[in-house]
């Protein structure tokens, strides 16, 4: 007779908590490392939980931040359980080993969803493949939306920036006891989760608390504060109520959801509008996190890894057919990507050269990814002061005009594609090695620094995933980010259609009204 495992019971610096051991790992969910932030704590910073008595069980997610659901047009794609309750800074930890003298490495996920969606709780986020693999892997719960990142008068900014220094701090006390090592933490994340990440990074609060990071489909960046501060006066405009956090604390918070979908849903990375962000905060952000990683000293004994999908735009353009709308606008859709990238026609001229089988959907999306994304990342490998790994994911969806877009890669990083939540982005038959090959990246970037290809250097090597066997390619979109020298306009300038007629902001906003937008067209 098999004798039953007993389930697994770890202190923290705030109570025991009870784990469960699942296919040999140890699982423990839902670990508040905050107050939870409703109440005097609404937009403030976050502060220690209350301590507790006894052992608390720790077998299911805790709550989730107030956060609005996508539209039906991305739902199809892409999932957001919640889950009830107050209590929503909390944490997750996978672990092969609990208990003090594993000291194995550890892996921080903060998840994507444009700081507006997104939780911990994702299946596709499971640790289960890191811990089975020798990685602690713990994933955080953060605020999102107005309550983490809207920008008030009377409200420090950031707030749910300063939730994940405060889970980090947690991990660098903590996560010992769950056989992790504090001296070998990798923060990880995706999209808004990797942005996050780089201001982290640059944050002078947060400098020792990680060895290592990999940002995926995320620069850092900061948010301009008009732009947010635009996002939160319009709600404020339709609540009827004064933009200031007093005032935004005392609404319903299910309206302040509702107001913030509404007012959200022309957001979008092709063509900009009022959105939350990071913001420089003269504190936690001191100043825009790529000008202090690329021109300071910030993380400079931290090694990255970094990487985007080849297709990254395709999630932002298919759901609700605007990558046939774009299409359709032709001038008037390049018009608006060059005003949004700042450029003059050049630029889409030279992307027409380079690929003259693609639509004008593929040319502004093209054009949108390199500026936002591939361009600080690029930048940031040529100027860090320490090593950097750098990967492009290319494997197509096997769903219609997906490709490899934005999020199609987190299956295959957490070894997931088993799960329905995978398959809404992959469709059905993902190959098992890709997610082998992908995984087992991340997992020897966490163990030794190194994932297995050269580091970055004159050359540019890039890591392939998905595109034949894995290869490195070197330089594989120089032609492309070549175009971008000397590109950007001068201050008096204005960037031009393909025709030489001036390309003003009217452009970008004809663009919005004539592609209507179905919802939040968001990085994820």
């Amino acid at each position: 007779m098999t004798a039953v495992q007993a389930d697994p019971v770890v202190s923290t610096p705030y109570g025991a908590v009870r784990g469960r051991y699942e296919n040999g790992v140890a699982v423990f969910r839902g670990i508040p490392y905050a107050a939870p932030p409703f109440g005097p704590l609404r937009f403030r910073p976050p502060v220690p939980p209350e301590p507790w008595d006894g052992v608390r069980d720790a077998a299911a997610f805790g709550p989730t931040p107030p956060k609005p659901p996508y539209s039906e047009a991305f739902a199809q794609y892409l999932s957001d359980p919640v889950v009830p309750g107050e209590d929503c800074l909390n944490l997750n930890v996978w672990t092969p080993e609990p208990g003090p003298g594993a000291r194995l490495p550890v892996m921080v996920w903060l998840h994507g969803g444009a700081l507006t969606r997104g939780s911990s709780g994702m299946p596709v986020y499971d640790g289960r493949a890191f811990a089975r693999d020798g990685v602690v892997l713990v994933s955080v719960n953060y605020r999102l939306g107005v309550e983490g990142y809207g920008y008030f008068p009377d409200a420090p900014a950031n707030p749910g920036l300063r939730d994940q220094l405060a889970a980090l701090t947690w991990v660098h006390d903590s996560i010992a006891a769950f056989g992790g090592d504090p001296e070998r933490v990798t923060l990880c994340g995706q999209s808004a989760g990797a942005i996050s990440i780089g201001a982290l990074l640059a944050a002078p609060q947060a400098q020792g608390l990680a060895r290592r990071a990999i940002l995926q489909s995320g620069p850092p960046e900061a948010a301009e504060r008009d732009k947010v501060r635009r996002m939160v006066r319009r709600m404020a405009t339709r609540l009827k109520i004064p933009a200031t956090a007093a005032a935004f604390a005392e609404v319903d918070r299910e309206l302040l959801l509702r107001t913030q979908a509404e007012v959200g849903r022309l957001s979008s990375p092709v063509v900009g509008g009022p959105a939350f962000g990071i913001v420089v905060d003269g504190d936690l952000v001191p100043r825009d996190p790529l000008e202090a990683l690329t021109q300071g000293d910030a993380a400079a004994g931290v090694d990255l890894m970094m990487g985007w999908t080849r297709d990254e735009y395709r999630l932002w353009l298919v759901p609700g057919g605007l990558l046939e709308r774009l299409d359709r606008l032709g001038a008037v859709a390049l018009a608006g990507a060059m005003a949004r990238c700042r450029v003059g026609a050049d630029v889409p001229r030279g992307y027409r050269a380079l690929h003259p089988e693609a639509g004008t959907a593929e040319i502004v999306g093209q054009m949108v990814t390199d500026h936002l994304l591939r361009i600080p990342l690029h930048r940031l490998a040529d100027t860090h002061a320490g090593a950097s790994y750098v990967y492009e994911f290319a494997w197509p969806s096997n769903l219609p005009d997906l490709g490899a877009c934005h999020a199609l890669e987190l299956g295959f990083v957490f070894d997931t594609g088993d799960v329905p939540e995978s398959r809404k982005l992959a469709g059905e038959g993902a190959p098992p090695e890709l997610a082998r090959e992908m995984h087992g990246a991340w997992v020897r970037f966490a163990e030794q620094g190194d994932p297995g290809w050269r580091p970055w250097d004159d050359s540019h090597p890039v890591r392939i995933f998905g595109d034949g066997a894995p290869h490195t390619a070197h330089g594989p979109r120089d032609a492309e980010l070549a175009l971008w020298a000397n590109a950007a306009p001068g201050p008096q300038s204005t960037p031009a259609l393909a025709d030489g007629t001036p390309a003003r902001g009217a452009e970008m906003r004809s663009v919005v009204r004539r592609l209507r937008l179905p919802g939040a067209v968001r990085r994820h």
